[in-house]
């Protein structure tokens, strides 16, 4: 089983990264900073109570004033590259709040967020001042460094993994827009990502405002197309019919009318949680011209109280001339994962093109 992600902050990581310190800050205590960091209550600590943790005992280890505390991370931070020093830019949120720091703080997350990222820290502040920080942001989209620039994307998603959500931007995400529109044809993929990420975050609260923009924007630049196309993929899901079209996917007016022949089979039909079953798929598509489809299985699972909820699972995606015969084979596992526990009782598997139903089968799932 592979180590989980928090085993990064040990004790050699804390050493080394003393050391660093040390070596511009002679008065700081390596053996009471690891002390008071690994305390009695560690190993219960997941990754960002461990972040934290770090950055609050920092806090009590550095200089008192926050300028000078700053001055010593600069000092180091060229060599402090990688996932693990989020905790500088966490050194910043917890304590760079103050009226008086912030042109300081901005400066640092900037200068931070190319080493790691402080796409976690901006959201304090943006909870605090969303206006003033959005200020910030529209800045950094347009900055020389990608790093900076995806800052501004990144930071402000509604919805980041990890992250606090933005409950102003869930309800209306205007202020993001405009960031989005600097961006959306940024030359670094790993700008475009994080627009897509930010467009499909907003996509799960506000269908509208990503269908326009969808609309808009498609066709303007392949970059662009691009970022549509990835940002829409929750409403392909879906099946919103404006972005369905937008992407030119076959137009269906009933549940079978793409059609004339379909079926779905499930091998074996009866198992226990942690086997594996087979499903079998044959499709005839109706004749006429060329469609672009979606082929997906869905499967309503079963849930602690009883009820069901749907999780789908792509099988292709393609355009195929009219009266073609498609078939497939898919393995899937019922193995308990950190995202989905299972539970026995009966499973309704679907099958789906263009987001209808076109066959369905059942799978008695057992203890």
């Amino acid at each position: 089983m592979p180590e989980p992600l928090k085993a990064m902050y040990n004790e050699e990581f804390l050493r080394e990264f003393s050391k660093k310190i040390v070596s511009v800050y002679s008065s700081f205590e390596t053996d009471k900073f690891i002390a008071t960091v690994m305390d009695d209550t560690w190993d219960e600590l997941e990754l960002k109570a461990r972040m934290r943790r770090i950055a609050q005992t920092l806090g009590t280890h550095l200089p008192d004033r926050y300028e000078e505390a700053l001055d010593v991370l600069f000092a180091i931070d060229e060599s402090c590259v990688g996932f693990p020093y989020l905790i500088f830019s966490d050194f910043v949120e917890v304590f760079g709040q103050a009226e008086e720091h912030w042109e300081l703080s901005m400066k640092a997350l900037e200068r931070f967020t190319s080493k790691s990222s402080a796409e976690f820290a901006v959201r304090s502040f943006l909870l605090r001042d969303p206006e003033r920080m959005m200020s910030q942001m529209m800045i950094w989209a347009k900055h020389s460094d990608e790093h900076v620039r995806r800052l501004a994307s990144e930071g402000s998603r509604p919805r980041l993994p990890w992250g606090q959500a933005l409950p102003m931007f869930k309800r209306d995400p205007a202020p993001v827009l405009p960031v989005l529109e600097l961006l959306k044809a940024d030359p670094s993929l790993y700008v475009r990502k994080s627009v897509a990420n930010n467009l499909n975050d907003i996509a799960k609260d506000n269908i509208s405002v990503v269908v326009d923009i969808a609309q808009r924007w498609k066709g303007e630049h392949p970059y662009t197309d691009w970022i549509v196309r990835h940002g829409c993929r929750t409403l392909i899901r879906k099946s919103v019919p404006e972005v369905m079209a937008l992407f030119g996917y076959a137009e269906s007016d009933g549940a079978t009318s793409l059609t004339s022949m379909a079926s779905l089979t499930v091998e074996p039909s009866v198992l226990t949680i942690g086997g594996s079953c087979e499903l079998n798929y044959e499709l005839r598509i109706r004749e006429g011209d060329q469609a672009h489809l979606r082929i997906e299985y869905g499967i309503d699972f079963v849930k602690a109280g009883g009820h069901t909820s749907r999780k789908s699972f792509l099988l292709s995606d393609k355009t195929v001339p009219g009266g073609s015969l498609l078939k497939g084979t898919r393995t899937h596992r019922w193995a308990d994962l950190t995202t989905r526990r299972h539970y026995p009782g009966e499973h309704q598997i679907v099958l789906l093109v263009n987001g209808r139903e076109v066959a369905s089968t059942i799978l008695q799932l057992e203890e």
